[in-house]
């Protein structure tokens, strides 16, 4: 393995859903972080990523793994607004929390048409 480990860099988001305050990747040290990147009008995120998702939220006690998800709006963007993804998140029946990512910011996860979660890491404390 070539040198050490970075610390994965702040979360550039405008807006977030499902949770009371903003999350903070420092806040969630000592868990595993599952980023579930995905854009709500993509077919694969919505039939696979986000249900693999969710059932990673259903399947740990949260003071071990955050599930987070990070709305990244690719194209579409007039169709993309904060009160149709929270309609999506609502019919869909989505429970942890949702970022919506800055436009323009280049997000490491960002991979267009591949609903995969990902595990970040493990942040050590």
């Amino acid at each position: 393995m070539e040198g050490s480990p970075q610390p994965a860099p702040p979360w550039q988001v405008d807006r977030w859903f499902n949770t009371p305050a903003p999350i903070d990747l420092a806040a969630l040290r000592g868990r595993v972080v599952v980023l579930e990147a995905f854009q709500m009008l993509c077919p694969g995120c919505v039939s696979h990523g986000l249900p693999q998702a969710a059932r990673v939220h259903a399947g740990f006690p949260p003071e071990q793994v955050a599930v987070v998800g990070l709305h990244t709006v690719f194209e579409h963007h007039g169709a993309m607004t904060p009160l149709a993804l929270q309609a999506f998140l609502h019919e869909y029946r989505i429970t942890f929390p949702v970022g919506v990512d800055r436009p323009g910011i280049d997000v490491p996860c960002r991979r267009p048409c591949v609903p995969t979660p990902c595990v970040a890491r493990r942040a050590w404390s």
